[in-house]
């Protein structure tokens, strides 16, 4: 018990070293990014470090997996030049035992910063993008998916500061195209001045496509029901576009884990679908794996004493298999999301090829 204390503690100061090192880069490079992205009336040096603040831990959570495995690189090269490698194995204690420690450290270490780290990068991508946009005097198109159908926010050329708040019952997969769907202009000093209820709504480049559309005048009309005409087709300019609505979901990444269930039951119940933040949701519940098997993959190529040279060839070895098992998670994700493999399995396959790999890798290591 006190030597797994002990190698806990050794590996999660490595662990805390390699996060605080990397935090403090990123943040430098976003405050060089964020002051050359906005201008010096815009944004002056406090709102670019609180804007760099915001956005790096979105950065460091993507890149976990790199920083565990610098960690255990850093854990097992300075227990064997420290010779304490050479007296734990020399005690009768196996290699496997012996990483059961920081593996066991990866895994809690990975389910806290599922549990908790996600609903904070969660909260702090949100704020950065609503500081941001509020720096550019741009606002933001939005999409919301709930219980009452799907609701979206553009504005109006025809009326300056204007908002068009439109609501579906029920869309296609890519909300280019809505059905029982209500458009309500809104005017900055006015209020509702205008309401359109269609059976669809066709997005086309430049305009929605109504059909079937009964039109109220809201706030030119005493009585808006008697002054109110149908049209088998009407057309409402839009700057809205297929990926711009897309983009308004937001990425998985910007709803918290614990909401992710209920957002991909709305999305489905609206007609969405889901598939990436079903990926998203099977990746999030890997990652603990994935950093244990980030622990296994140094320990396989660092494990070893100094005395036999090559040690900066090790960590290369290490490094570029961390890299690749990074990449191939990556690569997952994206057939995953793209429908080309069962989202169980881009999700799962990396974690679970990595571990086998590694402690296929120990074991031969240990026993030959």
């Amino acid at each position: 018990m006190t030597l797994s204390i002990y190698l806990a503690r050794r590996f999660l100061r490595a662990l805390l070293m390699v996060l605080g090192a990397f935090w403090g880069i990123l943040f430098l490079i976003e405050m060089v990014e964020k002051i050359r992205s906005f201008s010096a009336e815009q944004v002056g040096l406090k709102e670019a470090a609180l804007l760099s603040a915001l956005s790096v831990p979105a950065s460091v959570y993507t890149i976990l997996p790199l920083i565990v495995i610098l960690a255990a690189v850093v854990l097992f090269l300075g227990l064997a030049r420290s010779s304490e490698l050479v007296v734990i194995r020399a005690s009768g204690l196996s290699a496997m035992r012996m990483l059961a420690t920081p593996v066991v450290v990866a895994l809690l270490f990975g389910a806290l910063m599922v549990a908790v780290g996600n609903p904070i990068v969660s909260a702090t991508s949100k704020r950065y993008e609503e500081l941001a946009n509020r720096y550019r005097q741009t606002g933001a198109d939005t999409v919301s998916i709930g219980r009452e159908g799907v609701w979206m926010r553009q504005g109006t050329e025809e009326i300056p500061g204007g908002q068009a708040v439109i609501r579906a019952a029920r869309a296609n997969l890519d909300a280019t195209e809505l059905y029982d769907v209500t458009f309500l202009i809104v005017a900055p000093d006015r209020g509702p001045i205008r309401r359109i209820d269609a059976t669809s709504a066709l997005l086309t480049p430049g305009a929605w496509q109504l059909t079937q559309a009964k039109d109220w005048p809201i706030g030119a009309s005493t009585n808006p029901e008697r002054d109110a005409t149908s049209a088998e087709s009407l057309s409402i300019a839009t700057d809205l576009t297929a990926a711009r609505i897309r983009d308004s979901f937001g990425t998985p990444s910007a709803v918290p884990i614990w909401d992710l269930p209920k957002f991909i039951a709305s999305l489905e119940n609206a007609g969405f679908s889901a598939r990436r933040h079903q990926v998203w949701f099977n990746m999030e519940l890997a990652q603990p794996l994935i950093l244990a098997a980030m622990v296994l993959i140094g320990a396989g190529f660092t494990m070893r004493h100094v005395r036999f040279g090559r040690s900066g060839t090790m960590v290369l070895l290490a490094l570029s298999a961390g890299l690749a098992v990074f990449f191939l998670r990556n690569i997952a994700q994206v057939l995953g999301d793209n429908g080309q493999i069962p989202v169980i399995l881009s999700a799962w396959a990396p974690p679970a090829i990595a571990l086998m790999l590694s402690t296929a890798l120990i074991l031969h290591l240990e026993d030959g």
